[in-house]
């Protein structure tokens, strides 16, 4: 009975899950694998950093995926002068009209919200940057040695522009592991950039409808888990983590271009986000395609190359893109 239950309740949220991408792609042309990451990234209960130049539609990407969501949505400009107060709240002195007494009450910031967009969160100082610590990983905040659960679902997605660094504060590796996903949006299609051009200069407006709630959200986290994985590709999940890191590793491409590989942290964002994502493609099961295509965003922040890699112009990408090879064909997976 209780499967019957599950597999009924998935099938509706999973439909929902369809309309909600419908909704999102009424407003945003093209950009498939992107969506689905960021939907991902949200089943999954963790956060996004998506990085790409001007113009690519990343804020409206996430201003239009609230619009879909019957969620709470925020929006904080990470500027030099922002201070950890504007984004996590203050105490106000306020006074009881009643008896007359004056007393501090706690006034919650933006960060109080369901969905946050911290948008180029690169341009804000590292005290700044640092109060989203305790937010993206406990989902709560301290203030004043008192602790505010922030409300559930809680999800962040943060911007950055790579390619203008004046003036910007690069995120430590330790807030970097905190995002589950890093996201690169490239350029559109040729195709797809005449259909933004016709869909964004005349007078048509598209409405976006909410089609999921809070709770259908919460539901799909919980259901997320459940998804099966064999202990094969735990295994091989375990061995391709331990493979980026270069005093252990068996791979000479690893040794030959990182510096620091991932942690246990990334072995569990791989899992659970390839969890996500067959739920997300209607599957109760995780497969090996799961496995590479999350793999790139969950090692892309998490893998730090060294000098000669960054002149020799090899990414993240490539690294991880030989290492899935390496450990394959090890295991006899190819």
């Amino acid at each position: 009975m209780a499967l019957e239950i599950t597999a009924s309740a998935v099938t509706q949220l999973q439909e929902k899950l369809s309309r909600l991408k419908g909704e999102i792609q009424k407003v945003i042309v093209g950009q498939d694998n992107i969506l689905d990451e960021i939907l991902v990234a949200l089943l999954a209960g963790g956060h996004c950093l998506l990085e790409g130049v001007p113009g690519l539609a990343k804020t409206l990407m996430v201003r239009t995926l609230s619009q879909a969501l019957h969620l709470n949505f925020r929006r904080i400009q990470f500027t030099p002068d922002l201070m950890p107060t504007d984004i996590i709240g203050t105490e106000i002195l306020e006074e009881d009209h009643v008896t007359g007494k004056r007393f501090f009450k706690f006034n919650k910031g933006p960060l109080f919200s369901n969905i946050v967009l911290a948008d180029e969160i690169n341009r804000t100082p590292p005290k700044t940057q640092s109060a989203l610590l305790e937010a993206m990983q406990e989902f709560e905040i301290t203030y004043g040695g008192q602790t505010y659960p922030l409300d559930r679902p809680f999800f962040i997605l943060a911007t950055q522009n790579p390619i203008e660094q004046a003036g910007t504060y690069p995120l430590p590796e330790a807030q970097l592991d905190r995002f589950l996903l890093y996201i690169r949006i490239g350029y559109p299609t040729a195709q797809e950039e005449a259909d933004i051009l016709r869909n964004t200069t005349g007078t048509k407006k598209p409405k976006v409808e909410p089609v999921v709630n809070g709770e259908d959200i919460l539901q799909l986290q919980g259901l997320v888990r459940e998804v099966t994985i064999n202990d094969d590709l735990i295994q091989y999940v375990a061995e391709l983590i331990r493979a980026t890191r270069p005093d252990t590793s068996t791979v000479s491409y690893v040794k030959e271009w990182v510096r620091w590989g991932a942690g246990p942290r990334a072995g569990q964002a791989l899992i659970l986000t390839a969890k996500a994502r067959a739920l997300f493609k209607g599957r109760y099961a995780v497969t090996m395609d799961d496995i590479k295509a999350m793999a790139y965003p969950v090692l892309r922040h998490r893998v730090l190359l060294n000098f000669k890699a960054e002149a020799e112009r090899i990414s993240t990408d490539d690294v991880t893109r030989e290492l899935l090879q390496a450990v394959a064909r090890v295991k006899g997976l190819i």
